[in-house]
C-alpha cells in the first residue's frame, strides 16, 4: 500500500482523483484492511496545513484527539478527552471520529458550536453543513465555528462493549441586539438529535422552549440530563 501525504489542497485533490482512500489514524479501518485486503493507495492529511490547524475557532481533521486542548471550547475539548483510551487518542483523528466512526463522539459538540465543515471532493474544497458530512462522508478538511459564551459536555458512564453512553453537549452563543441562543445536542443510543432556542435570563422559560425541540422530546435519563446540563450552563453563562 502506498501512503500519500499531500502538502497542498491541489495535491490532495489529485490524490483523490487517482483513487487514494482517505485514512485518518487508521484506528477504524486497519482491522478491516487486514481481513479484506489493503487498498493500493491511502491518503493522509497529516502534512496538510489546512487539516492540522488548532485554534479558538478552527480544528483540522488530521488533528489527533490528544492534541485537542484548551485552545478550543470546553465542549469540544472534553469530548475529545473522553474518547477511548490514551493510546487511541494518540492515534485517532478528528476527521476519523466524525466521518468514519459510528459513535461520532465529536458530532454533538460540533453541532452545539454551530460548526461548518470544510470538505473536499474531486472538484475541490467547499463548505458544507454537518448533516451533509455525516450523510455523504466526503473528505473532511476542518471544522469552523463561532466562539460560544459558554459550553459544557456530559458523558454518562458506560461499559466497554456495551451500548453507546448518553452524551449531552450544550453551548450558549451571543446573538444580535444583546440576545443569546442555547444550542443542545444529545446522543441517545445510536441517534444524535439537536435543537436551539433563544436563551433569555429566565432558565425556566428556556427549558419550556426546549420542550418544542428534538432534545425536548427525549424521556427518562436523557431528559433529566438535558435539563440538568442546560440549567447549569445557563447559570455559568449568566455569571
Amino acid at each position: 500500500m502506498l501512503l500519500r501525504l499531500p502538502t497542498s489542497l491541489s495535491e490532495a485533490r489529485r490524490c483523490l482523483a487517482e483513487g487514494a482512500v482517505p485514512v485518518g489514524g487508521a484506528t477504524l479501518v486497519w482491522a478491516q484492511w487486514q481481513r479484506d485486503g489493503f487498498p493500493e493507495q491511502a491518503l493522509s492529511l497529516r502534512r496538510l496545513p489546512e487539516a492540522t490547524v488548532v485554534d479558538g475557532e478552527t480544528l483540522g481533521a488530521a488533528v489527533l484527539l490528544h492534541q485537542v486542548d484548551e485552545r478550543v471550547p470546553e465542549v469540544l475539548r472534553r469530548a475529545a478527552a473522553s474518547v477511548g483510551t490514551g493510546a487511541v487518542r494518540r492515534t485517532a483523528t478528528v476527521g476519523g471520529n466524525i466521518v468514519g466512526s459510528t459513535l461520532r463522539c465529536l458530532l454533538p459538540p460540533a453541532l452545539v458550536l454551530d460548526a461548518r465543515a470544510t470538505v473536499m471532493d474531486h472538484d475541490g474544497a467547499y463548505e458544507a453543513e454537518l448533516a451533509e458530512v455525516v450523510a455523504k462522508r466526503p473528505l473532511l478538511l476542518a471544522l469552523r465555528w463561532r466562539r460560544p459564551l459558554a459550553s459544557a459536555y456530559y458523558k454518562a458512564p458506560g461499559d466497554l462493549g456495551g451500548p453507546p453512553p448518553l452524551v449531552v453537549a450544550t453551548a450558549v452563543h451571543a446573538e444580535g441586539a444583546g440576545g443569546r441562543r442555547l444550542f443542545t445536542a444529545v446522543r441517545d443510543g445510536g441517534e444524535v438529535v439537536s435543537g436551539s432556542v433563544p436563551a433569555p435570563a429566565d432558565p425556566d422559560g428556556v427549558l419550556d422552549a426546549l420542550e418544542g425541540t428534538a432534545p425536548g422530546g427525549l424521556s427518562g435519563e436523557a431528559r433529566e440530563a438535558v435539563r440538568r446540563e442546560v440549567t447549569d450552563l445557563l447559570r455559568r453563562a449568566g455569571d
